[in-house]
């Protein structure tokens, strides 16, 4: 299922946290560092209709408060506003 957001908004899988350091050591849940990173999934439209910036695998960081979580095929994404993406990770 392909799935195309509608106006300036971006679709992101979210990043998980890690677990685990690269020498084997656990993190609790509660030291973890709350990055929000995630892959982008489906990119929408400037007001225009020119595409935005990005394209479907880019590595971004987000903020922002008003991203809505939905739930397709049993994996979790992420809806945010081109406005909210801050970085693109290359």
């Amino acid at each position: 299922m392909s799935i195309v957001p509608i106006g300036s908004r971006v679709l992101l899988i979210p990043k998980e946290p890690e677990e685990v350091t690269k020498s084997g050591i656990y993190i609790p849940d509660s030291a973890r560092e709350k990055r929000k990173e995630g892959t982008v999934a489906g990119v929408g439209t400037n007001e225009d209709g020119k595409t935005l910036p990005l394209k479907n695998g880019d590595l971004v960081i987000y903020g922002g408060y008003s991203s809505d979580k939905v739930e397709i095929d049993g994996k979790e994404y992420v809806f945010v506003e081109f406005k909210d993406i801050l970085a693109k990770i290359e």
